[in-house]
């Protein structure tokens, strides 16, 4: 079987995507998937995404992680898509698509490399300890830490997404560092069971805890770097509902081919 896919990464969160609006989509084999995301032995990504046709949405967005299973909403593979639509000719400046967590919108560039995403209205954060936990359309774990760039995010992550509380599930684990002017996030993904150089649900998940933990309120814009480059997390904040959230960054073609299974 030939597929034709395309690359596209989002801060150094990357993605393997492929049109499949004229595919059945009871026929995907979750190993090869794996295989493909494979970054020795296939084309290699953090995760892989089927566009798809849908009747009341410009297109659906079918994600599955790197382990092969399907997954959670992505924030920045939510991105990447919106460009590839782009791309296809399928939206032009703006588009309502459906993911996993339900209804998304987000507008572009007319460039077709920035994209606004609008995630979902958060209205519970627990804690565990001293961190925050909440769903952003996945689950996350944030702590906050002094001297980020120098720690284990890959063991220490990794112990917290396999604890007892966390195991079954699973749960993305970050980090930030309030840089004053902008805060530095590092996310350990499960599904990826790595650290990535993005996270967008985990950078939308960090904005939030932060507001929350500082008690601002209004519209809030919080600049974040990760690992692969800068993002910003936009929303209005009440002191008991988060509205209006916006991840917003760069989504950019690396590259499309052919490979055979």
């Amino acid at each position: 079987m030939n597929i034709h896919f395309f690359k596209y990464q989002g801060a150094g969160n990357d993605f393997i995507l492929i049109d499949h609006r004229e595919s059945p989509t009871k026929d995907i084999d979750y190993e090869q998937i794996k295989k493909l995301c494979d970054r020795r032995f296939g084309v290699g990504g953090d995760g892989l995404m089927f566009l798809t046709k849908h009747p009341d949405y410009d297109f659906e967005m079918l994600y599955f992680n790197a382990d092969g299973k399907p997954g959670s909403m992505c924030g920045n593979g939510g991105r990447c898509i919106v460009a590839f639509a782009k791309h296809l000719g399928i939206i032009d400046k703006e588009t309502n698509f459906l993911a996993v967590d339900g209804p998304h919108y987000a507008k572009i560039s007319a460039e077709g490399n920035w994209v606004e995403l609008q995630m979902i209205d958060i209205t519970t954060i627990n804690r565990d300890g001293e961190a925050y936990v909440l769903n952003t359309g996945s689950p996350h774990y944030v702590t906050q830490m002094e001297g980020l760039a120098d720690y284990d995010v890959y063991h220490e992550g990794k112990a917290i997404r396999n604890n007892e509380t966390y195991k079954k599930e699973g749960i993305n684990v970050n980090y930030v560092e309030d840089k004053g002017d902008h805060l530095f996030v590092r996310t350990f993904e499960r599904g990826v069971e790595d650290e990535t150089y993005a996270c967008g649900t985990g950078v939308t998940a960090v904005a939030l805890s932060m507001a929350k933990h500082k008690n601002q309120s209004g519209h809030i814009k919080t600049p974040v770097k990760v690992l692969g480059g800068d993002l910003s997390i936009a929303f209005d904040y009440d002191g008991q509902k988060f509205t209006n959230v916006f991840l917003c960054g760069p989504a950019e073609k690396v590259y499309e081919g052919d490979i055979r299974l």
